[in-house]
């Protein structure tokens, strides 16, 4: 069976369109593995290992063999006199001398050269480390981007929510008021609670693509394109409720702020042991071959008959300071002055990622005890504002009375997905902080 070309190209469109919007919809995992991949500051810090790689080659390769060419030309465009053929002056002047070359130099003996592949790790770890606290960094960026971009739609969907059941009360009340039921001020307040939500739902409106447009940002995506959040906020406050990074001790060490001290450390007492190194004498050998080439004529030098004379010489060449008015002992001084204070940073960032991870896990556990508190609250003013509007429908209740219920109710929900957000950023600021990968 034939398929139709139209056929075939609405399907191939279907099924573009199709996983084009797929593809924009993200969980928060896949926000942040998204992220991951394609933020532009993470892209920045991978050259910047690939950089630091090439820089660490650089660095050997001056251990290694070096081989250079070279090609000299001495014209003499005045000579005392002339002399004939086969004058032996004719040897030492000549008019035009060539002498191509090629020499290898190899280092010996260099103490700054060994120090420098010793330092080659270090200075690699300290772009590794820089990559590895952009990661949490942006991780734990993009974590509270995406939930405030879901804390804003779904306070858009629980604000229409509200504004459906007020508008319903308050078609209601105004019929009841026509009959002479109720009073005017029954109405107005209901008016004035729905003004005040309209409003409200606009403002968020407005701060929803706000919050979506920084989430393209930290992930990399372009601002035309759309994106859907699939998670919702009870979700995710059931997955990041994790009592065990609360209970369970974690080593500093992990730290990457503490890495990155130890990496300056390290970093300064190797610059230090350059400096004393220089006292050491530094030995090079090198191996030269030439061809020595004269002649009267610049054109003699393309012709077969030309003759070239070769020469090789090798040799050893032995360098150490003698004197330097006490430059080098100063050097060696300031060095060891930034080693000591790199080392007393260290101490300094210990100390304080100590008192860090204490405060950070008792906000965290805070957090949970605050969301657990308000999870039961929002239970209560539902069930407040319940009763009130039943009590104001059977005219027990003012309409003074189910407003105020009304905006108790409104404010616990906001504040319960605020203590949702809260706890699932504390998480990722906990993670952040113990270096802890998902």
């Amino acid at each position: 069976m034939k398929i139709k070309p139209i056929l075939l190209l609405c399907f191939l469109s279907s099924t573009l369109m199709f996983s084009q919007e797929k593809q924009n919809q993200f969980s928060l995992q896949e926000a942040i593995n998204y992220a991951l991949e394609n933020n532009k500051t993470i892209k920045n810090a991978d050259l910047d290992i690939l950089a630091a790689e090439q820089q660490v080659w650089e660095t050997s390769s001056r251990g290694l063999p070096q081989i250079n060419g070279a090609v000299n030309y001495n014209f003499n465009a005045v000579r005392a006199f002339d002399p004939e053929p086969g004058d032996v002056f004719g040897f030492i002047f000549p008019k035009h001398q060539v002498t191509p070359s090629v020499t290898l130099n190899q280092l010996i003996f260099d103490g700054g050269y060994i120090v420098g592949l010793q330092s080659n790790k270090v200075f690699l770890d300290i772009s590794k480390n820089a990559k590895d606290k952009t990661v949490n960094t942006i991780e734990t960026t993009v974590i509270s981007a995406y939930n405030n971009a879901l804390l804003t739609k779904e306070s858009i969907g629980i604000t229409k929510n509200n504004i459906k059941v007020l508008s319903d009360n308050l078609e209601e009340t105004k019929k009841i008021f026509e009959n002479g039921l109720t009073e005017e001020e029954d109405v107005e307040q209901l008016q004035l609670t729905l003004s005040s939500l309209e409003n409200n739902l606009r403002s968020l409106e407005t701060l929803s693509e706000i919050s979506k447009g920084y989430l393209k940002i930290l992930m990399g995506l372009e601002q035309s394109e759309t994106i859907e959040l699939t998670d919702s906020l009870e979700s995710l406050v059931v997955e990041n409720i994790s009592l065990n990074l609360i209970s369970d001790s974690h080593s500093v060490s992990n730290n990457i702020d503490y890495k990155i001290a130890a990496n300056d450390a390290e970093s300064k007492r190797l610059e230090y042991k350059l400096e004393k190194s220089e006292q050491l004498p530094k030995v090079n050998a090198f191996l030269t071959s030439n061809y020595l080439g004269i002649s009267e004529s610049f054109g003699n030098y393309f012709e077969a008959q030309q003759e070239w004379f070769f020469t090789t010489s090798t040799g050893l060449s032995i360098t150490f300071p003698i004197f330097t008015s006490f430059g080098g002992k100063a050097k060696r001084q300031r060095a060891k002055i930034e080693w000591n204070k790199a080392k007393n940073s260290l101490i300094d960032t210990e100390n304080q990622l100590s008192l860090e991870f204490k405060n950070v896990k008792n906000e965290y556990q805070l957090a949970i005890d605050t969301y657990n508190n308000k999870q039961k609250n929002l239970a209560l003013a539902e069930k407040i504002e319940k009763k009130n509007t039943i009590k104001f429908k059977e005219g027990v209740a003012g309409s003074f009375d189910l407003r105020q219920a009304q905006m108790q109710l409104y404010n616990s929900q906001q504040e319960y997905l605020q203590a949702i957000i809260n706890v699932i950023n504390k998480k990722a600021e906990l993670k952040n902080l113990l270096n802890i990968q998902n």
